[in-house]
């Protein structure tokens, strides 16, 4: 025999059903105090919503908890939330020098004025000069036209960015000039993106030889033996390959920017690799939802979805970068100056 008992919380009132028992008693813990098993609630239809579960799934979820269901406007109330978790981590303060930023931008469909839209979500992730790496920021735009990027950065900079010496991003429509006047840095092309692009001057058949013919650049101990086999390697396409060898010639800075910073960071400055796998978490979440409601609901779960990165980093123990290998990078003198030995 089951007793029937309501459960009142601001989701709505759940029923549940405890079952009665020969020998002692049955009452489920999560039921004491009330508060606390109101929050475990929440924080289940919450984690449902950022893992990108459909409502549909959070309702099938909730009733094999042995509730009554839960509804499509509680689900959205519940989910709002996390908007002040995720307002506060986006908006906090940056402190300190971010030596490297990489910037990726990928698009999600939402709803604007009646019609189906695509707006660039952008990611920001940098390392500071004690080789830790966290998500510093995000944003939404229409496009990645260079007003959007002078916005985003200025943006970051307003909340205390400083010290970036590398950005590295796909080259978007004028983020190099705005990357130069609004940080001061230098601009690395992302190098996986650039290969692509490149090979599709080269013809399926002469591909795999071209790619391992400008690898030989990458190859190279310093910045000028770089540039000198970089060269090299276009003038020798350039008889048979001229567009190729010309696609060379004005790359040539923006690929191999990263080749004047120290060689145990360079696998990690040369493309925007460091950050792809959380760029491919955000679309795996955000194709469940098919296309927002509106931008509040694109922060809410990406946002989300960042702030959990964040956290996971945070309790990493090992640095990104060594603590040896980046310092000197740092504008700060106390950071960059090596120990004075006693």
């Amino acid at each position: 025999m089951d007793r029937d008992r309501i459960w009142e919380t601001r989701a709505g009132a759940v029923e549940l059903r405890i079952p009665k028992l020969r020998k002692g008693s049955y009452f489920p813990g999560f039921l004491e105090p009330r508060r606390m098993a109101e929050k475990a609630l929440t924080a289940v239809v919450q984690e449902a919503y950022v893992q990108g579960v459909s409502t549909r799934s959070v309702d099938d979820l909730v009733q094999a908890m042995g509730m009554t269901g839960i509804s499509k406007s509680q689900v959205s109330r519940l989910c709002g939330e996390i908007d002040d978790k995720v307002k506060a981590f986006l908006a906090r303060p940056i402190e300190g020098d971010w030596p490297y930023l990489w910037i990726d931008a990928t698009y999600v469909k939402v709803r604007q004025q009646g019609r189906i839209v695509s707006v660039a979500v952008i990611v920001a992730v940098g390392v500071n000069s004690d080789g830790r790496r966290e998500v510093l920021g995000m944003d939404i735009g229409p496009s990645e036209a260079e007003p959007f990027w002078t916005a985003f950065l200025r943006k970051l900079a307003r909340r205390g960015l400083r010290g970036v010496k590398l950005v590295v991003s796909d080259a978007h429509e004028g983020i190099k000039a705005t990357v130069a006047k609004v940080l001061n840095a230098t601009w690395q092309r992302c190098r996986v993106h650039f290969m692509r692009n490149a090979l599709a001057h080269a013809g399926k058949s002469g591909r795999r030889v071209v790619s391992a013919f400008i690898a030989t650049a990458f190859a190279q101990d310093d910045a000028e033996a770089a540039k000198t086999q970089w060269r090299k390697v276009a003038d020798q396409l350039r008889p048979k390959l001229p567009k190729l060898a010309g696609f060379l010639d004005d790359a040539e800075t923006d690929v191999l920017a990263y080749m004047i910073f120290p060689p145990q960071h360079r696998t990690k400055l040369h493309s925007i690799n460091p950050i792809e796998r959380l760029n491919g978490e955000i679309k795996r979440r955000t194709e469940v939802v098919g296309i927002f409601p509106n931008e509040d609901a694109i922060v809410r779960l990406v946002g989300a979805i960042l702030l959990e990165q964040n956290d996971e980093w945070a309790v990493q123990r090992a640095r990104y970068m060594t603590l040896e290998t980046i310092a000197p990078l740092s504008d700060d003198p106390t950071v960059s100056l090596p120990a004075i030995a006693s």
